[in-house]
């Protein structure tokens, strides 16, 4: 029998979702992978906080941050991730396209993220992105700060030699 979503999840839930999708089409630059990548963040989120044993979470978004960027670099680890989907898609235009990537600075941000590896493009997202401090985003990631401070310097300064081209 499966049982009932408690309230405070469903919550939870509805307030990160927008936050946590954000930040995964950041880092997948795919609509369908980064929809992907929120559910399965929020089904371990769901099951971390339903755990009657360890420690309680008290910062509940952060540590569905955490697992996003984890679950996010883990997946381009695999074989699987260097599968690329069909590009031409038969009814999209009726339904109306991908609204979000009609923009032409949001293109070259999707291609130059494209380009860094999983981890400098999560060093990237989270650090400038979404607005995390140094050691927020090292935390997160398992690094230290001077390593985060080091793969930002060098992405951005990729970035912007793929920007002049």
């Amino acid at each position: 029998m499966i049982e009932p979503v408690p309230e405070s999840f469903d919550a939870f839930a509805r307030a990160e979702a927008a936050p946590l999708y954000r930040a995964a089409w950041l880092l997948c630059g795919h609509r369908a992978e980064a929809e992907d990548l929120v559910q399965e963040t929020l089904a371990k989120v769901y099951v971390r906080m339903h755990r009657r044993i360890g420690p309680r979470l008290d910062n509940p978004a952060a540590y569905a941050q955490t697992v996003l960027t984890r679950t996010f670099i883990s997946g381009r680890r695999r074989r699987s991730s260097t599968e690329t989907p069909y590009a031409d898609l038969p009814g999209l235009e009726a339904a109306g396209g991908d609204h979000a990537a009609t923009t032409d600075l949001r293109v070259a941000l999707v291609e130059a993220l494209a380009d860094l590896s999983p981890t400098d493009r999560a060093v990237v997202v989270l650090r400038y992105l979404d607005d995390l401090s140094v050691e927020q985003v090292a935390d997160a990631l398992g690094l230290t700060p001077g390593a985060v401070r080091n793969r930002s310097m060098r992405a951005l300064a990729r970035m912007r030699k793929e920007a002049l081209r």
